[in-house]
């Protein structure tokens, strides 16, 4: 059986290679192809650093993976890069026969909790910028949201920030943040493609926010709950999520 194609989307901070430990679990099952988008990675300095541009990055890829590999393929993404993945399915959803969302969202529905959120992501840019990006990871690291990560996986999360682009990323803060990049929950039924969430056990906010985006799916096809885990599952639970991906 040839190798399922998969266009893989990363978080904020992260890279493509931050689908390099789920490429090893899967091995020859799957083909996965991970690009860094703008304001990471090798597109660091790629601008604008928004949706519309991103969008524009990533369409042009998806119909070259869907025509090498002879028809439509499964989409992934990872917390930001799952609100990413959404709006790319809703664009091209004849390429997609699958997507995945780990560990992520719709994006922000009510207006004022967007508002605080770009409010919020506008300050942390800013203090990016101020102090640098040792300071920034050093708090990113410390976030709640961590809260249980084995210690190797928190140090990997912080390191890969700390390596990233600091203008990069404060323009991805402002211009690919949750209170930036619009809410599709509102269009979740008219996707006809199947959909999986990926959450981990420790990680409630998101299962809930995972059994929700199921409820508004046209096709959903189930939650797959990691025992043990947390939001980071690319590097805490890369044989979890690769499972996910090679499911029928």
């Amino acid at each position: 059986m040839s190798p399922r194609t998969v266009l893989a989307l990363h978080g904020f901070g992260g890279s493509g290679a931050s689908w390099d430990d789920v490429a090893a679990e899967a091995g020859a099952r799957l083909r996965i192809t991970a690009p860094d988008l703008r304001g990471h990675g090798a597109a660091a300095a790629r601008r604008p650093v928004d949706l519309a541009g991103v969008l524009a990055d990533l369409g042009p890829l998806l119909r070259e993976l869907a025509s090498s590999s002879g028809g439509p393929v499964t989409l992934a993404g990872y917390s930001q890069g799952g609100r990413i993945a959404l709006h790319l399915a809703l664009a091209e959803p004849a390429l997609v026969d699958r997507l995945v969302l780990v560990s992520s969202t719709s994006g922000i529905e009510d207006e004022a909790e967007r508002e605080r959120r770009r409010a919020s992501d506008e300050e942390q840019a800013g203090r990016l910028e101020r102090e640098g990006l040792e300071a920034f990871a050093d708090r990113w690291a410390a976030l709640p949201l961590w809260d249980g990560d084995p210690p190797a996986a928190r140090a990997a999360q912080r390191d890969a920030l700390a390596a990233g682009d600091a203008a990069g990323l404060a323009a991805a803060l402002r211009g690919l943040g949750a209170g930036t990049v619009p809410a599709v929950g509102a269009r979740l039924p008219a996707l006809a493609v199947p959909l999986t969430v990926v959450v981990g056990a420790r990680d409630a906010r998101y299962r809930a926010i995972g059994a929700g985006l199921l409820r508004l799916a046209a096709e959903p096809a189930g939650q797959v709950v990691v025992a043990d885990a947390g939001h980071g599952l690319l590097r805490e639970a890369p044989s979890a999520v690769a499972a996910a991906l090679c499911a029928p």
